[in-house]
């Protein structure tokens, strides 16, 4: 294998492409992951996050645009060990232990993480030994995880890891994630938690329609949709003329309480004292759920729909 520059990062999207018949599921996206970070794909279902990562992983080969994975191939990249996936799809194999079932994995790569460290890693240590059909839900993603780790991989790709796992279940697998991405690894997951997003990544990549519509930090991109909401009741009052006061970003209202996101609540909240009394009056942070909603609605609607 062609040895590659270590600035090369280690996910790099140029202009990527692909559709499924008249259907673009991924619409150009242009991506660059660097190494060592941890990076979250948000995204309503069928907006792409999907077919990205399964372009990503050589599963796909993408109509235009190129994907790179340490400067080289994805298969290439997976061949050698330094991609390790964690997909939403897989059964449990029947009659073989825990630990039988990661050395095997590991056996197929040239240079395998030692099995007794993914074991550790995924938190499995004290499962080893036990029948991987016969394990929770909780117990069997720990278990993908560590087949994940069996190459020893620098970039670790997880779709959906938590899907269906309790709380405490949740954060067992995050315990196990966050040691393995303090080695320096690099981390790509898409997510239905957005506080998972919040949480755990350094960065928040959100996709809709098979495009990249915002990129930032937890609170970068709540600044990017109006950093404040500001609450009232409106009292059987008119709602006429609050898109134009200062800071109002937008204007949603819910029953008889207006919300207004704004991106200078104190402005705003002069602005609502001069009208009058302002019952109920609360400033909150927007949270990354109101976020994500602005964000994706703002995508034109014209757009052709997505599917995976």
């Amino acid at each position: 294998m062609t040895k590659t520059p270590e600035a090369a990062p280690a996910v790099h999207f140029t202009g990527a492409t692909k559709a499924f018949g008249s259907v673009r599921a991924v619409a150009g996206i242009g991506l660059a992951v660097r190494r060592g970070e941890t990076v979250a794909l948000l995204g309503r279902n069928g907006a792409g996050k999907s077919t990205t990562i399964s372009l990503l992983l050589g599963i796909e080969e993408p109509d235009t645009g190129s994907v790179r994975l340490f400067g080289d191939s994805p298969a290439a990249a997976v061949r050698s060990g330094r991609v390790g996936a964690m997909l939403q799809e897989g059964r449990p194999v029947p009659r073989v232990t825990v630990r039988e079932l990661v050395a095997f994995v590991a056996r197929t790569y040239p240079d395998p993480l030692p099995v007794a460290e993914a074991l550790e890693l995924a938190g499995l240590t004290e499962l080893a030994g036990r029948r991987v059909d016969r394990l929770s839900g909780g117990q069997a993603q720990r278990v993908r995880f560590a087949v994940a780790l069996a190459g020893s991989p620098e970039l670790i790709v997880l779709d959906e890891p938590t899907a269906a796992l309790d709380v405490e279940a949740r954060h067992a697998f995050w315990a196990s994630m966050r040691a393995y991405a303090r080695r320096g690894n690099t981390v790509l997951f898409s997510t239905h938690y957005l506080e998972e997003a919040d949480t755990h990544a350094d960065r928040i990549v959100v996709i809709d329609r098979g495009r990249i519509v915002a990129d930032g930090s937890g609170e970068e991109l709540k600044r990017a949709a109006g950093g404040n909401l500001v609450s009232f009741d409106l009292a059987g009052g008119s709602t006429e003329g609050l898109d134009l006061l200062p800071g109002v970003v937008s204007v949603e209202v819910r029953g008889d309480r207006a919300r207004l996101r704004t991106d200078d609540s104190d402005a705003t909240v002069m602005a609502l004292a001069g009208l009058g009394a302002v019952r109920g009056l609360e400033v909150a942070p927007v949270s990354l759920d109101d976020a994500f909603l602005s964000l994706t609605s703002a995508v034109p609607s014209h757009e052709p729909e997505t599917v995976r």
